[in-house]
C-alpha cells in the first residue's frame, strides 16, 4: 500500500486516481486493522476538496462556514463507507449528494430562528422560487392565487408558507435602530406597542350602552353605584331601599344585560 505524504494537498486528478486504489484496499483489508484505518483515513483526507466545493454553495446561508464544512465531512465519511467499486459510477458523483444532503439537513435543523415543520420549510424555498419566476414573468409582485396555481397549492397553503418564512430570521428586541432620540438610537422594543387592557372595557361599555336605558330608573341608579367599593347595604341606604331589594335588582339587571350581550343583533 503506497504511503501518501500529504493526502489533502493532492490535485483532484491525482486524488481520483489514488482513491480507486485505496477503495480496492478496503475491499481486501480487515475492518478495524491499522492498515484498514490508514486506507480509510487517507481517502477522507484526499477527498476533502469535495466537501469544500459543496460547502461553497451554501456560503450565503450560514455565517460560520467551518460548521458547514464539518457537517459536510460527515457526508463524505458516509459516502466512503457505502461506496462500492462494482458500481458503474465515479466516487465524486456518488459522494457529492451525500455531502450536500448532510449540509441541507444541518441548515434545516439549525438555521431557522423558530422551529417550523419540515413541509413548511420546504414550502418556503418553493415559494421563493415561484415568487422570483412570476415577478420576472409578470413584471410585478404575484398574487396569492397566482402563486397557488404555479405551486399546485391552495391559497391557504401559500399563506401558511409565507407566515412560516417569518420564522427563518429573528431580531433581538434590544437591537439599536435609528430614531428621533437625543442619542440618535433606540432599542427596537421601544417601538413595539403593548396591548391596552382598557380597550376591552371600551368595547364592553359600547355594547352595554344601548341596553341600559331599557332598565327601570331604580335599577339604573343601583347600577351606577360602585358595588366594588360599597356593600349592598350601603347601596340600599343611598337608594332608600332594603339590602334584599338591592340584591334582587342587581341580579335582575345583570341577567338582563347578560342576555342582551349574548343575543345576536
Amino acid at each position: 500500500m503506497p504511503l501518501v505524504g500529504d493526502p489533502g494537498g493532492l490535485t483532484p486528478k491525482d486524488a481520483r486516481a489514488l482513491s480507486k486504489h485505496f477503495f480496492d484496499q478496503l475491499t481486501v483489508l480487515e475492518e478495524g486493522t491499522p492498515e484498514y484505518q490508514y486506507a480509510r483515513n487517507t481517502l477522507i483526507e484526499m477527498n476533502m476538496s469535495l466537501v469544500r466545493y459543496a460547502a461553497r454553495r451554501f456560503r450565503h446561508r450560514c455565517d460560520d462556514m467551518e460548521d458547514v464544512v464539518q457537517v459536510g465531512m460527515i457526508g463524505l465519511i458516509k459516502a466512503i463507507d457505502r461506496f462500492e467499486l462494482s458500481r458503474d459510477v465515479q466516487f465524486v458523483t456518488f459522494a457529492v449528494p451525500y455531502i450536500i444532503g448532510e449540509i441541507k439537513r444541518f441548515l434545516r435543523d439549525t438555521s431557522w430562528a423558530v422551529h417550523v415543520p419540515r413541509r413548511l420549510q420546504e414550502a418556503r424555498l418553493e415559494l421563493a422560487k415561484a415568487t422570483d419566476e412570476l415577478s420576472t414573468r409578470l413584471g410585478r409582485a404575484p398574487t396569492v392565487s397566482e402563486l397557488a396555481a404555479l405551486m399546485n397549492l391552495t391559497e391557504d397553503e401559500v399563506i401558511g408558507a409565507r407566515l412560516a418564512a417569518n420564522g427563518y430570521n429573528s431580531t433581538s428586541l434590544d437591537v439599536a435602530i435609528n430614531g428621533d432620540h437625543e442619542d440618535g438610537e433606540a432599542a427596537l422594543a421601544n417601538f413595539i406597542g403593548a396591548e391596552d387592557p382598557a380597550m376591552e372595557l371600551v368595547e364592553d361599555l359600547h355594547s352595554l350602552a344601548p341596553l341600559v336605558p331599557d332598565s327601570a330608573t331604580a335599577t339604573r341608579r343601583s347600577c351606577t353605584c360602585d358595588s366594588s367599593r360599597n356593600s349592598q347595604s350601603q347601596i340600599g341606604e343611598r337608594l332608600g331601599i332594603s339590602q334584599m331589594h338591592v340584591s334582587r335588582l342587581l341580579s335582575q339587571t345583570l341577567a338582563r344585560l347578560r342576555k342582551g350581550m349574548l343575543t345576536p343583533h
